[in-house]
């Protein structure tokens, strides 16, 4: 038999408090875990899709008035689907793809200006335009309208100009932006000595005379890419070291969604 003091008793109590707020700290309880949502209907879904696996952050899929578009797994190559936005039901196998990458496809950008335009960059350090032919693909696209090459490692970043016709800027992992002129292919600007790391998210401003970029040194700066000057940087916007975003509001403001020291997702909004 086995006898316990009240002071045995107090300090058993107090470790076992002390562990089940530990618990509590470590272990957070979601705040979603009572919000349902329902299904969509069947017949307006699309299945059968093989999304990409990539590990990159991005959004894997981009839409417009007339097409979705989806990056999927494939083999010996980089290649994205293109669907009518009107079809539903089981994607085939066999359906045609964009498929002239020779390495995964990591973002894909419709152009604002032009339904049938689209871009696409991909780790084999390129960027590509492709031009969709009115209904959708009847076969696989494998010549792009042009082809971009300036970054030396992988492109990852895609964003078209708001209001400039063929203006498209690109970000990869080489630390770089650069401006293209898609009509002609040429390099307008470059951006090489902005950011000391990995660029996580480019957004132009609503006239396109300015961007913002945030990093993975934690800071998030405005630009004026004809420039080529900063304009302005804030450091620290986000404390986590898990990626971080940035986007442009219509009134000038800047949005910024991150993480805390402990992983809590964040908002952030900066009066520029």
């Amino acid at each position: 038999m086995t006898i316990f003091c009240h002071r045995d008793v107090a300090e058993t109590n107090k470790q076992t408090k002390t562990e089940m707020s530990f618990r509590r700290g470590v272990v957070r309880q979601s705040k979603f875990r009572h919000v349902f949502a329902q299904a969509w209907k069947a017949e307006h879904c699309i299945d059968d899709v093989r999304v990409s696996r990539v590990t990159w952050d991005s959004p894997l899929c981009a839409v417009n008035p007339n097409f979705i578009a989806v990056i999927i797994e494939a083999g010996g190559g980089g290649a994205f689907l293109v669907v009518p936005i009107s079809k539903s039901g089981r994607i085939d196998q066999s359906f045609p793809t964009v498929c002239g990458h020779a390495a995964p496809v990591l973002d894909i950008q419709w152009c604002p200006h032009d339904d049938n335009i689209i871009a696409s960059a991909s780790e084999d350090c390129t960027v590509k335009v492709w031009q969709i032919p009115d209904g959708g693909l009847t076969s696989p696209m494998t010549e792009a309208i042009v082809t971009l090459e300036g970054h030396s490692k992988r492109v990852g970043i895609l964003a078209w100009h708001p209001t400039a016709f063929n203006i498209l800027l690109t970000a990869g992992c080489d630390n770089m932006m650069c401006v293209w002129n898609i009509g002609t292919g040429e390099l307008v600007y470059q951006l090489s000595d902005a950011h000391p790391d990995l660029i996580y998210s480019v957004s132009w401003n609503k006239d396109g005379s300015a961007v913002c970029t945030v990093c993975k040194d934690k800071a998030l700066r405005v630009i004026d890419p004809r420039r080529g000057t900063i304009l302005k940087v804030r450091e620290k916007v986000h404390d986590g070291t898990r990626p971080m975003r940035a986007v442009f509001l219509a009134d000038g403001k800047i949005l910024t969604t991150g993480f805390s020291r402990m992983s809590e997702r964040q908002l952030a909004l900066w009066d520029t």
